[in-house]
């Protein structure tokens, strides 16, 4: 992204930095909003982004103010997720901030990722005077932490004790009073203690991260136009990866609401195994492939240790249970508008279509060349399973991928998915050789797409249908042709692109659906539809493929001055709502630039 000096007027302005352990999001004054410790799912204990304005401080922040300050430039340095942020007063006095976690390689194939923010200060220009405010919280915003100063360092109590080591004074930083910047400043928070020349430690993990990261998008396969955009996209991704476990989550956030004062406020730092199945066919498409190992290795984990090899809808980014829905009392909310959920419940919901997607998350790998599952019949075995469950369930009502609290439907989405699990295990095993396999999913497969075109097709609307025997719209349709399902030219997926265009297009934005669900009617567009929107029309071809492009181009501005994209957006304002960044529009711009690349 270029350089821009002014904050974007969206207000989810912010940007993520991360390794794998922990994430941190920063507004464009350079405060730390949002982190929570010592992982993704973890106590935010710096939780200012949901708190109420005058109680920021108490819920935490970690400030770094340079005195007078009027003007503010930041920019992420080329091809990585350090963030820079460069301050300046009226009279030329300047301050950059470069704010990372540390990610490198040791040299045997395994990554450092402490759950550690680095943040370095330099002056760039006068004599900068700097206030220092560090507020770690617990308890989701409860309590202040209660410190204590040592040599080089202060350290910060609670179940989980931080320490921040710095070479800055460490009183002023306690008091919050002004202190110049003559040389360059080191902080690192987290979980442990740093040894050795803090300034020394720092620029050498500085250095590491940074090759780190460009050494990793050289690996990448990315051409076209849009590079910058997919390269931005894809290591935002990767941010969104438990480097312990290779679980993805949706979102490092949790309740930013679908829209303002909606009451659509969940808890998205849990894996799905929908959202990471997008992830990864995403990043396959660049080429990264050990993401979609790790994470494939997670998902057959919780599988195996299942009764019957049941998925659940989500799990703990650690493959445990996901806490029990709760409200965080003391957060009052994003803008004020809560409640601040902890846990979500649609953990114990049934959604059909995680079979579909966790044997669909296998096709990148069962013919990459360096992947360690290519032609590999136990894989293939050990993904049967999830087949069976699609036989079964097929017909059979769920939640939906949209995970509606109310009465269960047999959707549409989940059965087309519960195809995938049959036509996807067919297509293995012929390339496996094992005939007698590939013809007992084949059969499977076409029975399930002949109740499908049956049941879920309605004749009045010249559409497929949310549901079956249903006559409601659903976005998800619009990935029929992607799927394998339908052909992009076949009649019927023309008449539903048409349908939904009439009933869930407003303005350039694809809504998810329209009609009344738990909570009323849906205000913002869900922004994945967009995408998937726009690789419905560039596989349709033609004049359509020129729409996708300037659609594309329209969604892309919308994105915020980092290239980051919240879940929903108001079609009006392009104003960004919703968890973020999130997961499903990252993967949504590496897809459609793949669809209009080709």
């Amino acid at each position: 992204m270029a350089l821009s000096e002014t904050p974007d007027v969206t207000s989810l302005d912010l940007a993520l930095i991360g390794n794998g352990a922990i994430g941190a999001l920063i507004d464009a004054q350079g405060t730390i909003v949002w982190c929570c410790f010592p992982r993704f799912d973890g106590d935010p204990v710096f939780g200012a982004l949901l708190a109420d304005e005058r109680k920021s401080e108490r819920a935490g922040v970690f400030a770094i103010e340079l005195v007078g300050a009027v003007r503010f430039e930041q920019q992420y340095a080329t091809d990585t997720p350090i963030l820079v942020t460069r301050c300046y007063d009226r009279k030329g006095a300047g301050i950059e901030i470069t704010d990372f976690c540390p990610r490198f390689d040791e040299g045997n194939g395994s990554l450092v990722s402490p759950p550690k923010l680095v943040r370095q200060v330099r002056p760039i220009g006068g004599k900068p005077n700097i206030v220092v405010r560090v507020t770690p919280a617990s308890e989701y915003g409860c309590n202040p932490r209660q410190h204590a100063i040592g040599s080089n360092h202060i350290s910060y109590a609670g179940d989980q004790a931080l320490r921040l080591t710095t070479n800055a004074p460490a009183e002023a930083i306690v008091d919050k009073t002004p202190f110049h910047v003559h040389e360059t400043l080191t902080f690192m928070f987290g979980v442990g203690e740093q040894a050795g020349d803090l300034t020394s430690v720092g620029a050498t993990l500085l250095e590491r991260t940074e090759a780190y990261w460009r050494s990793w998008v050289r690996e990448l396969k990315v051409t076209g136009e849009w590079r910058d955009a997919v390269v931005r996209a894809a290591i935002t991704l990767e941010l969104n990866v438990y480097e312990s476990t290779g679980a993805i989550i949706a979102a490092m956030t949790t309740s930013i609401p679908e829209a303002p004062d909606s009451g659509r406020t969940w808890d998205y730092r849990y894996c799905w195994p929908r959202d990471a199945c997008f992830v990864v066919n995403a990043l396959s498409r660049v080429d990264e492939v050990r993401t979609t190992e790790r994470y494939l290795g997670f998902l057959l984990a919780r599988a195996e240790s299942a009764d019957d090899a049941r998925l659940a809808p989500m799990y703990a980014i650690d493959g445990a249970a996901i806490p029990d829905e709760h409200v965080a009392e003391c957060l009052a909310g994003y803008r004020g508008m809560g409640p601040v959920h902890i846990g979500n419940k649609a953990s114990e919901q049934q959604q059909n279509d995680i079979y579909g997607e966790a044997v669909l998350t296998a096709e990148p790998l069962l013919a990459h060349s360096r992947s360690r599952w290519a032609g590999d019949e136990t894989l293939f075995a050990r993904l049967e399973p999830f087949g069976h469950h699609a036989v079964r369930l097929h017909d059979v009502p769920d939640a939906g991928l949209w995970e509606l609290r109310g009465a269960e439907r047999v959707h549409t989405f989940s059965s087309v998915m519960c195809w995938v699990a049959c036509d996807r295990l067919a297509k293995y095993a012929d390339r496996l050789e094992l005939t007698d396999r590939a013809e007992y999913w084949r059969l499977h497969a076409s029975s399930i797409h002949d109740v499908i075109t049956l049941r879920s097709w309605n004749a009045k609307l010249n559409a497929f249908t949310a549901t079956m025997e249903g006559d409601s719209l659903d976005a998800s349709l619009l990935l029929m042709p992607r799927l394998g399902f339908l052909e992009a030219d076949d009649p019927r997926f023309v008449g539903t692109v048409a349908a939904i265009e009439s009933q869930l297009k407003h303005g350039d934005f694809v809504y998810r659906y329209v009609e009344r669900d738990d909570f009323g009617y849906p205000e913002n567009a869900f922004l994945v539809c967009t995408f998937w929107y726009i690789e419905a029309l560039a596989a349709m071809g033609g004049a359509r493929r020129e729409e996708a492009r300037a659609l594309f181009e329209r969604v892309l501005s919308a994105r915020n001055r980092h290239g980051l994209l919240a879940e929903d957006l108001d079609p009006r304002t392009l104003e960004q709502w919703g968890n973020f960044p999130q997961t499903y529009c990252m993967a949504g711009i590496i897809d459609c630039a793949a669809a209009l690349n080709k």
